[in-house]
């Protein structure tokens, strides 16, 4: 036969229950007992000798009755006038208003296109004179600006002109100078006599023709300047590009021994 043994633990949880079991028992027990004690409280009821008297409301009071107005007295309407009938209108007085209407209404329209007619008179008039005056400004303007032109075109020919009037001289005294360095002049020469020779010149310098044009009355110096002449071909001239060749073709040479 086995024994179980209890842990003190469990001891004191089964004393604990058991405790526990026994107050719940005592509480039932009291509560039980109380509840059947309890009394019931008393009624109380109040009696009245009279009753107290209802309220009544108070009455409405009386309706406020208004005086009638006194009725207006209306106006009698005035008489009703009948309209006199119209008179019957004249055939012959509206033939004539409607004449002269038509007139009228003519003269105005012929006085509002001649009216029209002056006035496009007038700007035609007015626009010919502009174009008039525009014309002549156009015109003043031309000659002005042909003017200023040949007198520009003048100014470049005469500077042109100088200039080549400058270089013809140039070339003329290089030709001169070289011929003169040839000259060997003879001796005994009276005074100071002026030879005059016209030469002819090719392009390139070379001399054509030598011919006496004005003697120095001294055959001597004429001789040595014809002989100086053709020993210094090819004489100086300036450059083809220049167009000066027809300045140079033929030249007029003068020359004296003191020069």
């Amino acid at each position: 036969m086995a024994y179980a043994y209890e842990t003190p633990n469990e001891k004191a949880l089964s004393g604990a229950l058991a405790l526990v079991m026994h107050l719940l028992f005592f509480a039932l027990l009291v509560f039980g007992v109380a509840w059947q004690k309890r009394e019931s409280p008393p009624m109380v009821a109040e009696l009245w000798s009279d009753l107290p008297a209802p309220k009544v409301a108070p009455p409405p009071p009386p309706p406020k009755i208004e005086p009638k107005p006194e009725p207006k007295a209306q106006p009698k309407p005035p008489p009703k006038i009948e309209p006199k009938p119209a008179p019957k209108p004249d055939p012959k007085a509206d033939i004539a208003l409607r004449e002269k209407k038509e007139k009228e209404r003519k003269a105005k329209e012929q006085e509002l296109a001649e009216k029209k007619k002056r006035a496009e008179q007038k700007r035609l008039e007015e626009q010919a004179q502009l174009e008039k005056l525009k014309a002549q400004q156009e015109k003043e303007r031309a000659e002005q600006l042909a003017r200023e032109q040949d007198e520009a075109l003048r100014k470049i020919a005469q500077g042109k002109a100088a200039a080549q009037a400058r270089l013809v001289d140039e070339y003329k005294r290089r030709i001169a100078d070289r011929i003169r360095r040839f000259i060997i002049e003879p001796p005994g020469l009276r005074e100071n006599p002026e030879v005059e020779y016209d030469v002819v010149v090719l392009p390139g310098g070379e001399v054509l023709d030598v011919k006496l044009r004005r003697t120095s009355g001294q055959a001597a110096w004429d001789t040595a300047v014809e002989r100086a002449i053709r020993r210094a071909q090819p004489l100086p001239l300036p450059p083809p590009e220049s167009g000066l060749m027809h300045e140079f073709r033929e030249l007029n040479l003068k020359f004296r021994p003191k020069e």
